[in-house]
């Protein structure tokens, strides 16, 4: 099953399917190439948008939460993958902390880390779970709606490595984006893996920066491919010195919102697409799809409500905004049972491991998907991600759909290599 494309304008993503297809052992060679040169992260998920006209990552997440969406069948691909990772890092290793988000108990992120716990224990690791939430003074019990269950254990501190009580680990994997800040338990590890780096995370990390980045590897694809690079980028730009709860610095913002449409409605018009371009304005630093606003007129920043307004100047748990991210908006013309949806590709090391559709029957084509009351639709990189079909008809072919969209995960995966090592702090330690 291909998810149904609402639009009559699927030509150039039909050219850049069969563009993909045609030039894949170029392809795979040129991955294959980059990763002699660049460590992959450890983990990562990226969302794409499909707007049938282009095809490109919204957003990629370096601790990504969602493995329980992957079907058994993509759990091999995971454990090998995981097996890759751990071996090149520490391949003696024996114990892994898994260290989740510390106030996170809801079911589904449980899940997501019962996955992730059988994943690592399958890659023969001994796998246990700590947190630096102060609740927590000694091992809890923690249900998970299939009845089964994890134990969250609280984490000790001894000189310069991180542990459990009876439990000393050579790796400690993060599932924590630490947007509220890095705990101090955290740092100065230099016994330790630590994975990923605190660089890694939005108390550091932002948005513009991994943009930036992706950029550069969306420039060197498209001279592979022969195609213009903007079919797979989505125009970004940082705008700082925002203060939202006086007004300082909204001038700034108008200006590049005004700019990033009428480079837009320039490339619309190249390429004959009658839709009306937006914008997505969101925090620079991470914080679960919130805060992020559609804006189609410079014009509409000063009718935002003041609603509007606070979901950017007020964001439960991270520091007070004052750095946006201007980006071209890339509508989602997929639909699963007419609700909108978008794809979410799932890797690990540099391998895609598996992947879903995000689903939101109550949201725009133009809007986030990430809000409450999405679902998650396991698809076709259940069986085929890395086996796409030639001959099919280009956007019939879930295999070759899928193929497509796993490469330009990993389009964005390589971005987040290049980003990361561009803001290591210790990267002159190893010059």
């Amino acid at each position: 099953m291909v998810p149904h494309l609402i639009t009559a304008l699927t030509g150039p993503i039909n050219e850049l399917e069969q563009r993909v297809l045609e030039s894949m052992p170029a392809i795979e060679r040129w991955f294959r190439l980059e990763w002699m040169e660049h460590t992959p992260p450890f983990y990562s998920s990226v969302d794409l948008r499909n707007a049938g006209f282009k095809l490109a990552p919204v957003d990629t997440n370096l601790f990504p939460g969602g493995f329980n969406n992957l079907t058994p069948e993509m759990l091999p691909l995971a454990v090998q993958a995981a097996m890759a990772a751990i071996e090149k890092i520490c391949p003696e290793a024996k114990n892994l902390l898994l260290v989740p988000e510390a106030k996170n108990r809801g079911s589904f992120y449980l899940s997501n880390l019962s996955t992730l716990v059988r994943i690592f224990s399958m890659a023969g690791l001994n796998v246990r779970l700590g947190t630096w939430d102060e609740s927590v003074k000694e091992p809890t019990t923690l249900t998970l709606p299939d009845a089964t269950w994890l134990t969250l254990e609280p984490l000790v501190r001894q000189r310069s490595r991180l542990m459990l009580k009876d439990f000393d680990p050579c790796t400690i994997l993060l599932n924590d984006d630490l947007s509220a800040g890095t705990p101090d338990m955290l740092t100065h590890l230099h016994e330790q893996y630590l994975l990923p780096p605190l660089h890694a995370g939005w108390a550091q990390r932002r948005k513009s920066q991994h943009f930036r980045a992706y950029e550069e590897v969306s420039k060197k694809f498209a001279k592979l491919l022969g195609m213009d690079p903007w079919l797979i980028y989505p125009h970004s730009v940082a705008v700082d010195g925002l203060d939202f709860s006086t007004g300082a610095g909204l001038d700034a913002l108008q200006a590049q919102v005004d700019a990033t449409l009428t480079r837009t409605r320039r490339k619309y018009k190249e390429y004959g697409i009658q839709e009306k371009p937006f914008v997505v304005v969101k925090p620079d630093a991470g914080t679960h799809g919130l805060g992020v606003l559609t804006i189609r007129d410079a014009k509409d920043l000063d009718a935002l409500a003041i609603k509007a307004r606070d979901k950017l100047a007020k964001l439960e748990g991270v520091p007070a905004l004052s750095q946006v991210l201007v980006q071209e908006g890339v509508a989602t013309h997929e639909r699963i049972h007419d609700a909108v949806a978008e794809p979410v590709v799932y890797m690990m090391d540099r391998y895609v491991v598996g992947g879903f559709y995000r689903v939101h029957a109550d949201r725009a084509e133009d809007e986030n998907l990430n809000a409450p009351g999405s679902s998650y639709v396991p698809l076709a990189f259940a069986h085929s991600s890395h086996l796409p079909a030639p001959g099919e008809k280009p956007g019939a072919s879930a295999p070759n759909r899928f193929y497509m969209y796993g490469v330009i995960g990993r389009l964005a995966m390589l971005a987040a290599s290049y980003e990361l090592e561009t803001t290591d702090p210790d990267a002159e330690d190893y010059a």
